[in-house]
């Protein structure tokens, strides 16, 4: 019968080998996951997310291996071959799987070589909008004061223009080229960026930790950059990989307005640009680079939804 008092946890008893019982052992405490166990069990709960990240593996390999994978070189002429049909349709052949835009260029091969220009663009954009968002944010958020007033109200009159269109008249005053158009881009992905970064940082100052590194001597620097800056940096990560996509987004957009790459840079943007007068004839002109978009952008979409459930302990199942 119980007496009311707690229960004594259970313990082993180890069997001698001849059959009598020994001293009795602990159980044996569970091992806590590995770090990367654990975020790749958060990360693959939705299958949505590693889609994704298989996708972005795939469009990595291709941009590296292009020149090899292609079947063609991106700007070669073919003049026999003016825009001739994908190899299913009629009149079409293998030698052009995709078929040809209207000066004979091989549409996979330009496909091939423009996901090399786009995400080594892309990424550019958003390791140049990271860094300079983190370093403003962390100025922003730590001094507070006069150079966070300064900082924000610049920050605020940027996001009231749309992006686009501040983009568009950067390029203007800069003159129409990739690297322009790139630039006008990291200028226009920055206020998201520090605005996350100077919330962070806020938020991560009231903590104990914060107070008892400032107690035992930590300088300004030492407590921004590795006390405080690791702790931030979650859904800066979140926000660079969706980023990623609207990079991608508005280089095309700036490169189909003729402000971002020049023809003949096989850039995704630039091609629907040249085809957009044979839309109603040639269909697959315009169909496979905005399919390309359409794939790059989902799949960096997917990868950050993933990852904000995966690094959010809010959203941690």
């Amino acid at each position: 019968m119980s007496d009311g008092r707690p229960s004594e946890p259970p313990v082993v008893a180890e069997v001698m080998a001849d059959g009598k019982f020994g001293a009795p052992s602990p159980m044996p405490a569970s091992a806590p996951p590995h770090p990367l166990a654990e975020f790749w069990a958060y990360f693959s709960v939705n299958r949505g997310p590693v889609i994704g990240l298989t996708v972005i593996v795939i469009l990595v390999v291709v941009a590296v291996l292009a020149p090899w994978l292609a079947p063609h070189p991106p700007n070669e002429q073919y003049r026999e071959a003016f825009l001739a049909p994908p190899f299913w349709a009629t009149g079409g052949s293998l030698t052009f799987p995709l078929g040809t835009d209207d000066v004979g260029r091989d549409i996979l091969s330009r496909i091939l070589f423009g996901a090399r220009v786009s995400l080594s663009i892309g990424f550019l954009v958003v390791a140049l909008a990271l860094t300079s968002g983190i370093a403003l944010g962390l100025v922003a958020g730590f001094f507070r004061g006069p150079i966070e007033i300064a900082i924000m109200r610049l920050m605020d009159v940027m996001l009231a223009l749309p992006s686009l269109l501040l983009a568009i008249v950067i390029v203007a005053i800069l003159g129409p080229s990739l690297i322009n158009a790139a630039m006008a881009v990291v200028i226009v992905q920055l206020p998201h960026f520090v605005r996350l970064a100077r919330a962070a940082v806020i938020t991560e100052m009231s903590r104990d930790y914060v107070t008892a590194s400032r107690v035992s001597g930590a300088g300004p620097l030492r407590l921004m950059l590795i006390t405080i800056l690791p702790n931030c940096m979650a859904p800066l990560i979140v926000q660079a990989t969706l980023g990623f996509s609207t990079a991608v987004l508005d280089l095309a957009a700036l490169g189909f307005l003729g402000m971002g790459a020049q023809p003949p840079t096989p850039e995704w943007g630039t091609m629907l640009a040249n085809a957009l007068q044979f839309i109603q004839r040639a269909w697959w002109v315009v169909t496979f680079p905005g399919l390309a978009i359409l794939v790059t952008v989902l799949a960096f979409n997917l990868l950050g939804d993933g990852l904000r459930d995966a690094l959010d302990p809010k959203l941690k199942r």
